[in-house]
């Protein structure tokens, strides 16, 4: 029981980690590519339309770094 709890523990603490070096991660409907990729009749692959969930860009913003933002803001309006 303690080890899956220190195990947990440690998950959690890599993932914060990583939402601090790195906030944005890949979009998950295009793969980071910020468009669907087409294939034309002949086989060539082809840029489509603009990815509407990350806007073209192919990242989105991470869970947890979403979640330290909205405390962070509400942490800032609350001592105003």
């Amino acid at each position: 029981m303690l080890t899956a709890v220190a195990g947990l523990f440690l998950i959690a603490l890599c993932y914060v980690a990583q939402c601090s070096t790195r906030p944005y991660g890949t979009c998950r409907r295009c793969q980071g590519w910020g468009c669907k990729i087409r294939q034309t009749r002949t086989g060539r692959l082809t840029r489509g339309r603009q990815c509407r969930r990350c806007s073209g860009y192919g990242r989105r913003l991470r869970v947890g770094r979403r979640l330290y933002n909205s405390l962070s803001h509400l942490q800032h309006e609350g001592t105003r």
